[in-house]
């Protein structure tokens, strides 16, 4: 395992489906597939906590090493109009937000 904060690593082209070994950070692709399947579960209107998300992949408190993974790939879907970074109860810009967040999917009206 490298040394580098997660933040400096190169993104995780890990096929999806491909389990990651013990200790590594989850491919951005299983992250994605999470995060979109656990706000499509949600009532319409509700959002989810991005530590839901890390904890899937975080056995103990190793979840906390997948947050970053998990704000990145928000990020990333945010900008593709995929999913809405909530703060507040309000739609934040993905590149511009600080602090606690939530994570929903856009309605569909």
């Amino acid at each position: 395992m490298t040394d580098k904060p997660i933040i400096d690593r190169p993104i995780d082209d890990r096929p999806a489906g491909e389990t990651a070994p013990q200790g590594a950070l989850p491919a951005d692709a299983e992250v994605e597939a999470s995060i979109l399947a656990m706000a499509r579960a949600r009532e319409d209107g509700k959002s989810i906590d991005p530590s839901d998300v890390a904890k899937a992949f975080g056995p103990g408190e190793n979840w906390q090493r997948v947050l970053p993974v998990v704000r990145r790939v928000a990020v990333r879907l945010a900008k593709e109009g995929r999913l809405l970074i909530y703060r507040k109860g309000k739609p934040v810009d993905p590149e511009a937000f600080r602090g606690v967040y939530r994570l929903g999917l856009p309605r569909e009206d």
